[in-house]
């Protein structure tokens, strides 16, 4: 399914600034209107997908953001070369005449053996720098880099630079190894490299761009806010919450609460564990669904669910520890009353946008920008990071809200208000202006 990483995305990807009035009601998406964009000038008037302007590098990250962002991009007129794999290899892309899709990553399947990952990575860069070399693109869009992230920030890089490629990348995260407690300096170092060989940087929050520029020395005009366009690739079929929660064992009348994504220390679920134990205990009727794989720190899960079995609690919750198909992903958001996001360090989350795309409320922690983009009351609440008692607190309120009340109607509406807020018509006229600039240049 997704990344977030893996679920990666998704998101949008706001700022620290003042969170965003709330409307009388959340305002209604308007589709983008397809013969406006074929009589809006460009200087991507391009009529045939091998003279393709724009390469979208996607590295194998999130499989939403990258096929939202084509279709954006070739909606602006802006025809492209989509570097991709076997699991990019939709019909989004191969029935779109403004697409050029490269499979030069090809199977990306976990399972196979370490000769045959070493052997197809090598494969893979070896037909990434003779692509490069004969590419009629002049810029070069990053969306993530490649399992050797030491190699692409710095070498790779300079490679496609004397060639003469304008370099654009999207830092979904400013720096992940400080996020999941990994920071060094030899990654800051290249971190750096990276930041100040590309040519502008889309980041999905001010707060983003000010660590950008604090940190790393990065000047304000290279830095680029954009949404993080919602996710609408995934299927969403006629399945209703009955049969989702038939599907899940749910009952009818039970307060599902909805963990989703990688598991990481940095999720911080430990503590929606603690503050699910406490409620539990005094309404049965409570019931915790957990979905997405351990992100290398199974020893990590081992004691969050040790502890709930201690507690007694383990009956009132469904695990699904493992990585969960894009075919599945609806039964989870459908059948779940509420999405919480107890994280304890992030920027931004694509599981966010992910339940928004779905009409799921959330409750999410102070951290971040997370806050920013949530309308309380009307799309979700927000509470004390690391504090499971506020978390507690803050889970009862919303049982009690008329946003729960009145659950089905709202789900609507927080459609809406995404798909407005967050749409990917606004990501790709951005990203449209920041490609003329360059090639203005």
């Amino acid at each position: 399914m997704m990344t977030e990483e893996e679920t990666k995305r998704r998101s949008s990807p706001g700022a620290e600034s003042c969170r965003p009035p709330a409307p009388r009601r959340l305002a209604a998406s308007q589709p983008a209107n397809a013969d406006a964009a074929q009589t809006q000038p460009s200087t991507f008037n391009i009529q045939h997908p091998t003279d393709s302007g724009i390469a979208l590098l996607t590295g194998g990250g999130d499989k939403p953001y990258a096929l939202g962002l084509a279709s954006a991009l070739t909606s602006e007129r802006i025809s492209i070369d989509f570097v991709g794999s076997d699991d990019l290899d939709e019909p989004v892309l191969r029935d779109n005449p403004r697409v050029r899709f490269l499979n030069l990553r090809g199977d990306q399947s976990t399972e196979a053996g370490r000769m045959a990952k070493v052997l197809r990575v090598f494969r893979y860069y070896l037909r990434l720098l003779l692509y490069a070399a004969t590419a009629k693109p002049k810029i070069f869009h990053i969306l993530w880099n490649n399992k050797f992230e030491l190699i692409d920030r710095t070498l790779l890089l300079l490679y496609y630079r004397l060639l003469g490629k304008r370099l654009v990348f999207t830092a979904h995260n400013v720096n992940a190894g400080k996020r999941d407690g990994n920071d060094s300096w030899l990654n800051r170092l290249t971190l750096r490299a990276q930041y100040r060989l590309v040519d502008n940087i889309f980041v999905h929050t001010d707060a983003m761009k000010r660590e950008l520029m604090s940190g790393f020395n990065v000047p304000d005009s290279k830095v680029t806010v954009i949404p993080f366009g919602i996710n609408n690739t995934l299927p969403n079929s006629g399945v209703t919450k009955a049969q989702a929660r038939q599907q899940l064992g749910i009952g009818t009348g039970e307060k599902t609460v909805l963990f989703f994504g990688n598991i990481a220390p940095y999720k911080g679920l430990e503590y929606l564990a603690e503050a699910m134990t406490k409620l539990i205990g005094q309404d049965r009727s409570y019931r915790l669904v957990i979905a997405g794989k351990t992100k290398g720190c199974e020893e990590y899960w081992g004691r969050i669910r040790h502890g709930m079995d201690r507690a007694g609690i383990l009956d009132r919750v469904i695990e699904k520890i493992e990585y969960i198909p894009d075919q599945d992903v609806e039964l989870y958001f459908k059948s779940a009353d509420l999405l919480v996001l107890p994280y304890t360090h992030i920027f931004q989350s694509g599981v966010l946008f992910l339940g928004y795309s779905f009409g799921l409320p959330v409750i999410a922690s102070d951290v971040g920008s997370l806050s920013e983009e949530i309308m309380e009351g009307k799309t979700g609440f927000v509470f004390k990071a690391k504090d499971p008692a506020d978390l507690t607190g803050t889970l009862q309120k919303y049982f009690v809200s008329d946003l729960y009340e009145r659950l089905e109607t709202n789900r609507g509406l927080i459609r809406e208000y995404a798909n407005d807020r967050y749409s990917w018509s606004r990501v790709g006229e951005i990203t449209r202006k920041v490609y003329e600039e360059l090639l203005a240049d």
